[in-house]
Formats: structure tokens, C-alpha cells, sequence
């Protein structure tokens, strides 16, 4: 049977890389990368000499059946970090699958995790939202969801638009709300800043910083208050309240937006 490895690669510091990961490179028969320029100063790093292949976004669909047939062993890298994880590397997963290829994931680089932990913030539970829509109500309502959430959020943002997208969160979850934002995650010049999300929109709003970002919003301090709320809309849906009409009277008695509109969820909304 057919092999798929998925190596994860640095996603800054070259130490990164595994001992595993490294084996498994040198294994395969063959090597397909997102970007073969930019993979190749990784593999003569590191001295492996496994044939290099292309394969990105625009040609999974195209090359990569005949490459899973050809070769007993296919390891696939990304740019940086673990394939799957906001890049292409999903879908060669879901075609290999189809195809009955067997599949391994390495464990190893991605900023999601140490961002989450250097924030300080709650990691029992949190959400990944990997990259947010740019604009429309997909990004609306992802960002609503972001407000309503008992637990954290990690968000993957460019930093050309962290600003913009620091400052549709606070509208969101309200400017109060505890937040971090970590830019070159194990890079030499590696920062982690931690805020509210009005303090943190109004430090990037003309002054974006350099490399990769990623948000950690925490979760919504009413949460504190749920169980009183939820027991007023409780009596407030048996007397007919659903959907606008329940967050509204929930606002009216004093509950957040935010948590008024989640205690809605669930119900029956014909005008919302």
C-alpha cells in the first residue's frame, strides 16, 4: 500500500525540525513541497538529497493522484510548520484517503500551540479559527461567534490587516475583552503582547508589525453571570420570547449583547 507522510517543518528557528522528521525525508522516495525553492535551502540544511517535486494549491487536484500511484512513499512539506493547518495539506489529505493511501501525520512546528500558551490566557478548551474571511457576513458571523464563546480563540492573521481585524473583534466581543497578539513565533525577534482588544486594535491600528501573527482572544468575562441569564431566558422562552425578541428583552434586563445572543442560539428565530 501507498504511503503519505505529512512532515511538519520550522516555522522559524532550523532546530525545530525533528529527529523524526528528518528520517522520513531521507525514506521517502519522493519529496512534494508547496514551494521547492523556498524547501530546498531546508533539505540541503539538513544534507537530504530525496528527489523534489512541486506541489501547491493550484496543482493537488492535477498531480497529485499520479504521484500517490507512483511512489510507494510520498512526504509532503509545506512553506512552514504542519501540512493541513491553513494550507493545501488538507485537501491532499482528504484525495489520498479517497484513494486508499495510508496516511501519517508528524507531530512537530506550528504556531498555533505556542502562541495559546505564551498568551496567558484560559487552554483547557479553545477554538482555531485559522484565517478569517477578508469581508461578507461569513466573516460576521465568525466574529459573532468569536463574542460568544466561553472559552479562547486563536486567530492566524497577515499583519498588513491585524488593525482592521483587532478592531472587528472588539467591536465583537467588546473592547474589555482580554487578548494577545504573538508575531514571529520562535523567530530571533519573537513578541508576544498582551492587552485588551481595544488597547491592542488602538497599538496596531497604523503601526503593523513585521512577520506572522497570530491573535489569542480570551473568553467573554459574562460568562461569570450565565447562570442567572439563562435562567431568565428560560422563563422568558416559556412565555414566547425566541430568536431578536429573546436577545433584546435579555439585553433590556442587563445581560451583555454577547452573551444574550448565545443563550438565543438554539431557538426558532423568523425575523432575525
Amino acid at each position: 500500500m501507498s504511503r503519505l507522510s505529512l512532515v511538519p517543518t520550522p516555522i522559524g528557528n532550523l532546530a525545530d525540525m525533528t529527529l523524526r522528521s528528518l528520517e522520513v525525508l531521507r525514506a521517502a522516495e519522493l519529496i512534494a513541497a508547496e514551494d521547492t525553492r523556498h524547501s530546498r535551502t531546508l533539505l540541503e540544511h539538513y544534507q537530504i538529497a530525496t528527489p523534489l517535486a512541486r506541489l501547491d494549491a493550484h496543482t493537488i487536484a492535477s498531480r497529485a493522484p499520479d504521484l500517490l500511484e507512483r511512489h510507494g512513499h510520498l512526504a509532503f512539506i509545506t512553506d512552514a510548520g504542519t501540512p493541513g493547518i491553513s494550507d493545501p495539506g488538507a485537501e491532499l489529505v482528504r484525495l489520498a484517503l479517497s484513494m486508499g493511501v495510508e496516511v501519517e501525520v508528524l507531530p512537530g512546528a506550528t504556531a498555533l500551540i505556542p502562541a495559546l500558551v505564551l498568551s496567558g490566557l484560559p487552554t483547557a478548551r479553545f477554538a482555531f479559527e485559522g484565517f478569517l474571511p477578508r469581508k461578507g457576513s461569513e466573516r460576521r458571523q465568525r466574529l459573532e461567534a468569536v463574542g460568544t464563546r466561553d472559552h479562547s480563540t486563536v486567530i492566524y492573521e497577515a499583519t498588513k490587516r491585524l488593525g482592521a481585524t483587532l478592531n472587528d473583534l472588539a467591536d465583537a466581543c467588546g473592547a474589555e475583552r482580554e487578548a494577545s497578539v504573538s508575531r514571529e513565533v520562535s523567530k530571533r525577534f519573537e513578541t508576544t503582547y498582551r492587552a485588551t482588544l481595544g488597547e491592542l486594535a488602538a497599538r496596531f491600528a497604523h503601526d503593523p508589525p513585521k512577520g506572522e501573527a497570530v491573535v489569542v482572544v480570551g473568553p467573554g468575562r459574562a460568562e461569570l453571570e450565565a447562570p442567572d441569564f439563562l435562567r431568565e431566558a428560560e422563563v422568558l422562552t416559556r412565555h414566547g420570547l425566541v430568536g431578536r425578541a429573546l436577545r433584546e428583552a435579555l439585553v433590556d434586563l442587563g445581560a451583555p449583547r454577547n452573551l444574550a445572543y448565545r443563550l438565543a442560539l438554539g431557538h426558532d428565530d423568523t425575523d432575525a
